[in-house]
């Protein structure tokens, strides 16, 4: 048996250490500014934990004693946060929350429209898909404070491209993705990595893990999941311990789906507090964003209702307490804000039936043999495949010149499509976006949800929903994505400089977050938002003049 190996301090590597001691000088200086200038914060650390659910933080809370804990203590928690829209990826998600804007607005409406291009290939020797914010619209966070203070500085991690882009927009600078065995970015950013990047990849931190295991944090009495669900893995390996290859390059292509993985992007994330002096300077409002994606792997792998997950945010608890202590190190928490949500949240797979959810009759929905049904009709009228598609519950028009060259029309068979798949197992509505537009979406929470993703009159025709708990059956294991609470609702903790801590029971979005930071930042968005300034979470006074 392998040796097992403990992660909760052990992956941030020398840096906790190395960073606090190269900082010192400059606790004594974060000390003296903050009496002097207590708003705005010098530093907004704005953490996306991809896929984490809302009812984690109460349900291992007992068992939390780092950054999670921190964070729920001390911070202002919002208990009913929700993404108020109806496609519930990682993408369109890390775009609402720095823009407060719905996909509408942002055009970032679901993950295959996200950020992957050719157009912007990895540098570095980074493997895998360029990416490049070209889809996104408008401005975020990033650019207000700019606008405010050209010379603010602003650093983005995560393992994912779209975790790293989509929270900044547009604006170029440092963001950084992981690409196996090294963070990357791409062309659009610059043609070579910094320096300090370089060198945090030379350290190969990650080969820490080469032929240990991970395995349970706590004895196994002190975990209530069943450790023996053959629907887990797609009936792989789905018991403890798991163990890593020795090979680097085998591990260098696993190493995301370990809890590692978020230890090593915020290991990142402190060497860029550092190196990048972010929050140093005494009269300037600077920004970390990092997207931690290891509870995405572990969920979507082994389900809401796992061991796996349960000890993977003991795990991610841990990883943040280290951050956070190693963190205000090197700056005085008295100017630190520190934000806190997620991208989406989870659903069970349907084959696993718990007692937690209400799932029992869900299904995985297959639309394959009408949507064959309609290529064949459309085909056999001159239509070709490429002028239409279907993804995420939505059938899209790409091109509506074939359709007017065969005399068809395009709201008949969107209606004619609408009749067959409510003839479906689980499909609760389809309905065209012309009718949703006429809904009272104040009471009819899928219509609103689905017209925040798109715009009428688009290229989006028609929205298929299914049943709760239900999954595409082109979805494997547990998934997310559909317009429910369960996907939608998330955590939103805002802690630190300006924050008034408190828990807090009123209905809230994710498009909420940036202008509420924006009011505490003292800078002003720069076209309309969607969201609104979440006033009580916000110390009298907290916010600064604007300029």
């Amino acid at each position: 048996m392998p040796r097992s190996i403990s992660f909760p301090c052990r992956p941030m590597w020398r840096a906790c250490a190395v960073l606090a001691a190269a900082s010192l000088a400059l606790v004594s200086a974060g000390g003296a500014l903050s009496a002097q200038q207590p708003t705005p914060p010098s530093l907004v650390v704005f953490i996306t934990v991809d896929q984490m659910r809302a009812d984690y933080l109460d349900r291992f809370a007992d068992q939390f004693t780092g950054g999670l804990k921190r964070l729920k203590a001390e911070g202002g928690v919002f208990t009913r946060a929700m993404h108020d829209h109806a496609i519930t990826e990682t993408a369109p998600g890390h775009a609402t929350t720095m823009s407060g804007r719905f996909p509408v607005h942002t055009g970032i409406t679901y993950n295959a429209a996200g950020v992957n291009t050719p157009d912007a290939p990895l540098i570095a020797g980074g493997v895998g898909e360029g990416a490049a914010p070209f889809k996104f619209r408008g401005t975020t966070l990033t650019d207000w404070m700019r606008a405010k203070d050209p010379a603010m500085r602003f650093v983005s991690v995560s393992r994912k491209d779209r975790g790293a882009i989509l929270p900044i927009g547009r604006t170029k600078g440092d963001v950084y993705w992981w690409a196996p065995g090294l963070f990357t970015t791409s062309t659009y950013y610059g043609d070579t990595l910094p320096t300090w990047v370089q060198q945090f990849n030379a350290e190969r931190g990650w080969m820490q893990l080469a032929g240990k295991s991970w395995d349970l944090l706590l004895p196994a009495a002190s975990y209530s999941e069943p450790d023996s669900v053959p629907a887990e893995a797609q009936g792989g390996q789905f018991m403890f311990p798991y163990r890593a290859p020795r090979d680097s390059t085998t591990l260098a292509r696993i190493y995301f789906g370990t809890p590692m993985m978020d230890s090593l992007t915020l290991a990142l994330a402190l060497r860029a507090v550092s190196v990048k002096e972010l929050g140093a300077a005494p009269r300037r409002s600077d920004l970390l964003a990092v997207s931690l994606n290891a509870t995405d792997a572990v969920g979507h792998k082994y389900g809401p209702d796992s061991r796996e997950i349960h000890d993977q945010l003991l795990r991610l608890d841990r990883s943040l307490g280290a951050f956070f202590d190693s963190l205000f190190v090197l700056r005085d928490p008295r100017r630190v804000t520190v934000v806190l949500t997620a991208d989406h949240g989870m659903s069970p797979m349907p084959e696993v039936h718990s007692g937690r959810f209400a799932n029992e009759g869900a299904s995985r929905v297959d639309a394959g043999a009408v949507l064959a049904a309609l290529d064949t009709a459309l085909r056999a009228r001159g239509v070709p495949p490429a002028a239409w598609n279907f993804e995420a519950g939505v059938w899209f028009v790409l091109d509506r010149a074939p359709f007017t060259r065969a005399g068809v029309s395009v709201d008949s068979v969107a209606r004619a499509l609408a009749s067959r798949m409510l003839t479906i197992t689980n499909v609760a509505r389809s309905d065209l976006f012309a009718d949703l537009a006429k809904a009272d979406t104040t009471r009819d929470q899928l219509a609103r949800r689905w017209l925040h993703m798109f715009a009428t009159g688009g290229e989006a025709i028609l929205a298929t929903s299914l049943k709760p708990y239900s999954l595409w059956w082109t979805t494997p294991n547990a998934g997310h994505g559909m317009p429910y609470d369960d996907d939608a609702h998330v955590p939103l903790i805002f802690w630190g400089q300006g924050v008034r801590p408190g828990r807090y029971t009123q209905p809230v979005r994710t498009v909420d977050i940036a202008p509420t930071l924006a009011r505490l930042l003292g800078v002003t968005p720069t076209e309309r938002l969607d969201g609104r300034v979440l006033s009580p979470v916000l110390r009298a006074g907290a916010s600064a003049r604007r300029r």
